[in-house]
């Protein structure tokens, strides 16, 4: 097999780092080894991920040109692991977007990080590109994105550039033990626009503790389901308490989508849920009720 293409592949890459590195920045918050930010702005925002700022404390950022700045925290969102920091610079250069929908399994990305002073980079490829998701906490991420290129630490808040060195999705460890899970740039456009106004990411919130049940065959057809969530706890003038819920009540279904799993219920109080009032069918002591409830705000 013929290796005369090694020298311009090898080039090539070298050359992507290097045009994407001025687009990366070192961030150091208190209590955390050096963690990776990438502009977002060429007016001073810079987006990282949230476990890497989770502490109070001072923010700093460095950047490619060797200078530290201070960074202030504009918001974070743990479900997405998402944040948004303004650092005290400008005239920075945000990297260009890849056509996420060209994103195929088995192309080859590049991911470039700064946990130190300088720029640093390891090669892989597209190993998963499926559908949206909700991670453990309810976040929606808007398509799973994997690489097998190696995480060093440090490298969460990196990039994760095409071969034409546009912009992926950014780099985190938060999501899995085995594997680079990679948050595209369409979710980082959707959360940071709402980081910006809000600080944070509006979630539903019913005010329960729940936990997976299935329910006795007996009951499957007046339930119009197979399994639910019990109630442990309910909190004291919360949503679910002031719809008359209470401890030991079985949730099978709201607002029509039926709850197997924790998961469901967080999926569905997405921020649009967020003052809707909306059905509810409980199971009682063997019987079957609909109770509207309206969904509020999780501080």
């Amino acid at each position: 097999m013929s290796t005369d293409f090694l020298p311009a592949l090898s080039q090539s890459l070298a050359s992507i780092v290097e045009r994407a590195s001025p687009s990366v920045v070192r961030v150091d918050a208190r209590r955390r080894r050096g963690a990776t930010g990438l502009v977002w702005s060429a007016e001073g925002l810079v987006v990282t991920t949230s476990h890497a700022v989770e502490h109070e404390g001072p923010l700093q950022a460095g950047l490619s040109d060797g200078r530290t700045v201070s960074a202030e925290l504009i918001g974070r969102d743990a479900s997405t692991d998402v944040a948004l920091l303004k650092i005290d610079a400008t005239n920075l250069t945000p990297l260009a977007l890849a056509p996420l929908d060209g994103v195929k399994v088995g192309h080859l990305v590049v991911t470039v990080a700064r946990p130190g002073r300088t720029a640093r980079a390891t090669l892989g490829m597209v190993s998963t590109h499926g559908e949206g998701w909700r991670t453990h906490a309810g976040g929606r991420v808007d398509r799973y994105l994997e690489t097998d290129a190696d995480l060093p630490p440090g490298f969460s808040g990196g990039a994760l550039v095409d071969v034409e060195g546009r912009f992926v999705g950014l780099l985190t460890a938060a999501f899995s033990r085995t594997s680079a899970v990679v948050i595209p740039h369409d979710t980082l456009t959707r959360v940071t626009a709402s980081l910006r106004e809000h600080g944070g990411i509006r979630r539903g919130y019913l005010g329960v503790g729940a936990y997976p049940v299935k329910l006795p065959q007996h009951q499957w057809a007046s339930a119009g389901a197979e399994a639910g969530l019990i109630f442990l706890s309910v909190d004291p003038d919360g949503p679910a308490h002031r719809a008359g819920l209470l401890l030991g009540d079985v949730l099978v279904s709201l607002g029509g989508q039926s709850l197997h799993g924790v998961e469901d219920l967080l999926g569905y109080l997405g921020d649009e849920k967020v003052g809707t009032a909306v059905p509810a069918r409980v199971l009682r002591a063997g019987e079957v009720r609909e109770v509207p409830i309206t969904i509020g705000k999780r501080s």
